[in-house]
């Protein structure tokens, strides 16, 4: 069907929509393929690249047959493992006991080789055309749409974001956890975000072309907002959320109440803002699970930041910690807003290698570090002062962040601790894990850090601002003494000390890439359990065929110190995923096993 003089419609398990330029084309979404065998009938020789608004197989079963013509595959960014490595998905996917309802299991069958991944909010000419790559989770989370102006008409290719005015495709891909509609109130924010970008046609993935989108993007957000406030005790103000997204805390300090983990603005007059944390944005639910299609940031809430308080740029942007939550969305700021991360050198090479580290909750890639700042030295931000210190407790690679804003000093603590009940006492629940490297005695010195700055308040990563006086400190300090006290007396401490952890090495890099025949370079740190000087041996275990050169590598630490030996780590011949290596720790003539480990991918 032609529906436009360059834009034709293709019928298959879904809408293939071609645009032409000359005797090529390019394709959006493919369903099975049956478009090659109707190229003549389009007028064009062979198609140059499919862009895909998301991965379920009626969009994408036909994708082989793509490639092998020579097609370039286009993909969404969250989305590209369930297009290119789908077959681990497949493999790693959790059936049983499953909670997680997202349609994640309509992917494809086998992987098909990606070009590239279309970039967020950014056009890419393809063909000679210019199209607009827009997030609209919903249908999936990671869902996106394409802009174009085209035959003097801008057109949006939707994907499964809507059927036709006042209906969607599917209902059960919107609900994306056991118990929620995450979905349908997502995609009542894309219909939102859509509307306000005014096209003249919308072009759904299943349905016919919508030729009046207003009244069909409100009939359907009405619809959607109807059945996810069916869902609750009270209506969900999505609206709100969208254009009101901040809660001042002050005129130059403002707090996003839509994301996880919270993130806040502060303002300058210069017209530049200056972000402290900044992870999943606008979040109407997360799925259960964690691979990367689960998690996915956008940028919903900047437009009012420009809108309400007329920031002109986002120019910074700093964590407290390194926890997905927080960092998610750094590298699409950095890419679409040109935002410069600033993060604190304890913080800074898990962003920016965070392979090399076991610790919960990194993100998927490294994220980019634009400067690296000292901890207890103040960095100058326009008219700000921010002082970053050492905030170990809920993570040793956290910070807390001091300033002075609008006559308050403020200090932002991260997940640090969280506001609770014990015995129908308001107190504060102390946020340790133990993978996260917590100490003993940390959250007395945290308690003993907020006594020195005399914060007028606290603002934390996902609980309510707190406004701080004596009364408290002393109760933050009470409990992070009680903390420390249970741990000293639960653990066999004058025997052996593996602190907090209960483990007495670790593997430098944990997880590896490289290729059969090349060494790699592995560090061990070394914990001495005990309290005088000892000498420690390690013992590095390979898989069969390996070597490890020295096999073993010993060294004196003092009484509870810590030390570091290196190992030579030769592959075998073959490719290998996720191979085991492990580090045995002798302290004199104790043997505490093999203690730490790491994996290792050989290409």
């Amino acid at each position: 069907m032609r529906l436009t003089d360059r834009v034709y419609r293709h019928q298959d398990t879904c809408n293939v929509y071609l645009i032409v330029e000359g005797s090529s084309a390019i394709a959006i979404d493919f369903g099975s393929g049956t478009v090659l065998d109707h190229l003549a009938d389009y007028g064009v020789e062979r198609i140059t690249d499919v862009l895909m608004t998301h991965h379920h197989r009626d969009q994408a079963q036909g994708l082989a047959r793509a490639v092998s013509a020579g097609a370039r595959v286009w993909v969404p960014s969250s989305e590209r493992d369930l297009f290119a490595a789908v077959g681990e998905h497949w493999r790693t996917r959790n059936l049983d006991n499953d909670y997680d309802l997202r349609q994640d299991r309509f992917s494809l069958l086998e992987d098909v080789p990606v070009h590239g991944v279309v970039p967020d909010y950014r056009s890419r000419r393809f063909g000679g055309i210019d199209i607009l790559t827009v997030p609209l989770p919903g249908h999936t989370l990671g869902s996106v749409g394409y802009l174009a102006e085209l035959d003097g008409r801008r057109m949006a290719f939707t994907g499964d974001l809507l059927h036709g005015p006042g209906t969607v495709w599917s209902l059960s891909a919107l609900q994306w956890s056991y118990s929620g509609l995450e979905g349908a109130a997502a995609s009542v924010l894309s219909l939102d975000l859509l509307a306000e970008r005014t096209p003249d046609l919308v072009l759904p993935a299943h349905g016919r072309p919508i030729t009046e989108p207003a009244p069909a993007l409100a009939e359907t957000r009405r619809n959607l907002q109807a059945l996810v406030d069916f869902r609750r005790d009270t209506p969900w103000d999505l609206d709100g959320w969208l254009r009101r997204p901040y809660e001042e805390l002050s005129p130059h300090l403002l707090r996003n109440r839509t994301s996880f983990a919270t993130s806040y603005a502060l303002l300058s007059e210069s017209g530049a803002a200056l972000l402290i944390d900044y992870g999943f944005d606008m979040v109407t639910g997360l799925p259960g699970a964690s691979d990367r299609s689960s998690r996915r940031p956008w940028l919903a809430s900047l437009d009012a930041l420009r809108r309400t308080y007329g920031v002109e740029r986002v120019e910074v942007v700093v964590p407290t910690h390194y926890h997905d939550d927080h960092v998610a969305g750094f590298d699409l700021l950095h890419q679409v807003e040109g935002t410069r991360v600033w993060a604190a050198e304890s913080i800074a090479p898990i962003l920016r290698d965070p392979r090399r580290y076991d610790l919960p909750c990194l993100w998927y890639d490294p994220l980019p570090v634009h400067r690296a700042v000292p901890t207890g030295v103040p960095v100058r931000w326009h008219e700000y002062e921010l002082t970053m210190y050492p905030l170990p407790g809920h993570t040793l690679y956290a910070v807390a962040i001091g300033f002075q804003v609008d006559g308050r000093t403020v200090v932002a603590t991260g997940d640090q601790q969280d506001g609770g009940w014990i015995e129908g006492q308001r107190t504060e629940v102390l946020n340790f894990q133990y993978r996260n490297r917590f100490r003993f005695d940390d959250f007395i010195d945290s308690a003993l850090l907020y006594r020195q700055l005399s914060p007028d308040l606290l603002i934390s990563g996902h609980w309510a601002p707190r406004r701080v006086d004596a009364a408290y400190l002393d109760m933050l300090l009470a409990r992070g003494e009680e903390l420390a006290r249970l741990h000293r007396a639960l653990l066999p401490l004058d025997e052996v000390d593996f602190g907090a952890e209960g483990f007495g090495a670790r593997i430098l890099p944990y997880r590896s890439l490289t290729t059969a025949g090349e060494p790699l370079t592995l560090e061990v740190e070394v914990r001495n359990p005990f309290r005088h000087r000892c000498g420690l041996r390690v013992d590095l275990v390979v898989p069969d065929g390996w070597r490890a050169t020295p096999r073993h590598r010993e060294v004196e630490v003092d009484g509870l110190g810590e030390g570091c030996v290196r190992f030579e780590v030769l592959p075998a011949p073959g490719a290998r995923r996720r191979a085991r290596l492990a580090a045995n720790l002798s302290v004199g003539d104790r043997d505490f096993g093999q203690q730490a480990e790491a994996l290792v991918d050989v290409r």
